[in-house]
């Protein structure tokens, strides 16, 4: 291999070191003091960065934030799904597919990307991207777990998917802006109305 070309690998590699930890940095702040309080400096500080960066790889503190919470959220939905194959029941699974997924901080995290994308075209293409692994990766685990358990559906696992994730992202909007508490019943009842499922017929 030429020097050029080992040079140019290694910058490429101390980029994507830096990029992940400017992410894992920012994920903490904002999680902790959230978008206003934290500063690309704070940020850049924690990464053992320069506020300079955070601009060359992000474009924006905004973008920042939504590409770590994007990212959260999506390691959160892995951990759920790893919950739900240790059930037995459907009321099991709602229960716990909805404790762990409300139990997560990435997903009020995640919530608030939302929200600040609402006005951000640029923002918008990842929201939408994280959303349909989101839907499309929560569908195959319901699939998986029905054909598992001998569960049927009312409804395709992409729909079920979906009004999973809209009803916990509901729940963490309404909790965080009323600034109450989880009623965790009431959202077990909530999931497990979307999930629709009723045991499958044995021959």
């Amino acid at each position: 291999m030429s020097t050029a070309r080992h040079a140019a690998r290694a910058t490429r590699s101390s980029g994507r070191r830096t990029r992940s930890a400017l992410l894992d940095a920012a994920a903490r702040q904002f999680r902790e003091r959230g978008l206003a309080d934290v500063s690309l400096g704070d940020i850049a500080e924690a990464a053992d960065a320069f506020p300079s960066q955070v601009t060359y790889y992000f474009g924006s503190k905004e973008a920042l934030f939504v590409e770590a919470a994007s990212r959260d959220v999506l390691h959160a939905a892995a951990q759920v799904e790893a919950v739900g194959r240790r059930t037995r029941t459907k009321e099991q699974y709602a229960r716990h597919l909805t404790t762990a997924a409300l139990s997560s901080p990435a997903v009020p995290f995640f919530a608030e990307a939302l929200l600040l994308a609402r006005r951000r075209d640029d923002l918008r293409p990842l929201i939408a991207r994280t959303l349909d692994r989101l839907h499309d990766e929560g569908a195959r685990a319901v699939a998986e777990r029905c054909a598992a358990q001998g569960w049927s559906l009312n409804a395709p696992p992409q729909a079920v998917a979906r009004a999973f994730w809209a009803t916990v992202l509901g729940i963490a909007l309404e909790a965080g802006g009323a600034g109450d508490a989880f009623d965790l019943p009431a959202a077990h009842a909530a999931v497990l109305a979307t999930l629709s499922t009723t045991p499958a017929r044995r021959p």
